[in-house]
């Protein structure tokens, strides 16, 4: 249920953005360090959008990929502990 939560958020969210890039045309000037050059505001911001959804997309993934590198570990330690007590049952 909560991914259907999520992805109707995104929907809205996306659908917000294209209603605000579609009223925004004109023209605006964007300065890069080696120059400048005129840009539909449209194409701005959803460059930017994207550039955005990508940067937290790919900080998400390395966050996810963290997580599940320690569950791994974690679940070793916890195999390793059993092992342990099975031996210390078996002495007893």
């Amino acid at each position: 249920m909560k991914f259907q939560w999520t992805l109707l958020l995104a929907f809205i969210f996306a659908l917000i953005v294209a209603i605000f890039a579609v009223v925004n045309v004109d023209a605006v000037e964007v300065n890069y360090m080696f120059g400048t050059a005129q840009w539909p505001l449209i194409l701005v911001i959803l460059g930017s959008v994207l550039m955005g959804g990508f940067i937290v997309g790919a900080v998400g993934i390395v966050k996810v990929f963290n997580l599940q590198r320690k569950v791994k570990q974690k679940e070793k330690e916890v195999s390793h502990l059993h092992t342990k007590i099975e031996e210390l049952e078996k002495k007893l």
